[in-house]
C-alpha cells in the first residue's frame, strides 16, 4: 500500500499519459497506491481541486497559493480558513518561499507564507511548505510564528535543514529527484530521516522518477520513490509502502 502525498491530479498531462484522470488513478490503484493528495497551489484554480477530491473517495485536497504564483489572488487568512472547512481539505498550502526562481519578491513572499501558518494555527491543519534556495528564512518564519506541524514537501535541501525542520515537528518528503543521479547528498539525507517522520510523493506532473525521468510524471510512479528508499534503508518497499501511508495518516487524519 502506498499513499502520493503531494501530487496536482488537475494539472495532470493527460494527452501525454494517453488517458484521462480516471485511468491515471486507476493505473496508479493497481500498483498499490491508495490515496492521493490533491495539492492546491492558488485560489483562481482551487474549485478544480476540489472538483477532483469530491469525485473519488480517495483524494484529498489542500488549499493555498504557491509562493511562486505571485499574480494570483492574495490569500487572505479569513478566506484560507473558510477554505479549509471543506471535508475534503485536509492541510494548507502549498506555501513557502522560494528565493531561486524569484530573488525579487521575497517580502511578498514572506507575507503571504505568514497568513498560511496562521491559517493552520487556527485550523490545526498542517502545513505543505515548499522551500527553495531560502532555507534560513524558511525555519525562522516557522519558529517565529509556531508552527505545530507540516511536511517539507519535495525536499531537495541539505541535513542540516532537515533536522531544523524535524526540530520543529515537521515530517519530510522526497520525491523522484531522490532517483536522479545527481542526487547523492539528497539520497544521503533520506537515509537519515528517521522512518516515522518521511512521506513520499510524486509532485506530479513534474519531477518523474527514475526509470522515468523527462516524462510526464502521474501518481502510479510514487512506487518507484519508495523502491529507492527502501534501498537506501535496506527495507522492503512493502515496509516503505506502509510505513509512510501510516505516516501520511498519522499527519493528515487521511488516507
Amino acid at each position: 500500500m502506498f499513499i502520493d502525498s503531494h501530487c496536482h491530479l488537475d494539472r495532470l498531462d493527460l494527452g501525454k499519459l494517453g488517458t484521462d484522470l480516471d485511468g491515471a488513478l486507476a493505473a496508479a490503484r493497481t500498483r498499490g497506491v491508495r490515496h492521493f493528495l490533491c495539492v492546491g497551489v492558488d485560489l483562481e484554480t482551487l474549485p478544480d481541486v476540489l472538483a477532483v477530491a469530491e469525485a473519488h473517495e480517495d483524494v484529498s485536497a489542500s488549499v493555498g497559493v504557491h509562493p511562486l504564483h505571485l499574480d494570483s489572488l492574495e490569500p487572505e487568512i479569513e478566506q484560507l480558513i473558510t477554505l479549509a472547512a471543506h471535508p475534503k481539505v485536509v492541510a494548507i498550502g502549498e506555501t513557502g518561499l522560494d528565493y531561486h526562481y524569484d530573488q525579487e519578491n521575497p517580502a511578498i513572499q514572506q507575507r503571504r507564507f505568514r497568513k498560511h501558518i496562521e491559517a493552520s494555527l487556527r485550523t490545526r491543519k498542517p502545513l505543505i511548505v515548499h522551500t527553495r534556495a531560502a532555507r534560513e528564512d524558511t525555519i525562522a518564519i516557522l519558529r517565529e510564528e509556531g508552527a505545530f506541524a507540516g511536511v517539507m514537501h519535495c525536499f531537495t535541501e541539505d541535513w542540516d535543514m532537515a533536522k531544523a525542520a524535524l526540530d520543529l515537528g515537521f515530517y519530510i518528503s522526497f520525491s523522484g529527484i531522490v532517483s536522479f543521479a545527481n542526487a547523492v547528498e539528497l539520497r544521503d539525507v533520506a537515509s537519515r530521516v528517521p522512518m516515522d517522520r518521511l512521506l513520499i510523493e510524486t509532485d506530479s506532473p513534474w519531477l518523474a522518477p527514475v526509470p522515468y525521468r523527462g516524462k510526464t510524471n502521474q501518481p502510479a510512479y510514487v512506487v518507484d520513490v519508495a523502491k529507492v528508499i527502501a534501498e537506501l534503508r535496506g527495507m522492503t518497499i512493502e515496509e516503505v509502502g506502509e510505513t509512510t501511508s501510516e505516516n501520511f495518516r498519522r499527519l493528515f487524519g487521511a488516507g
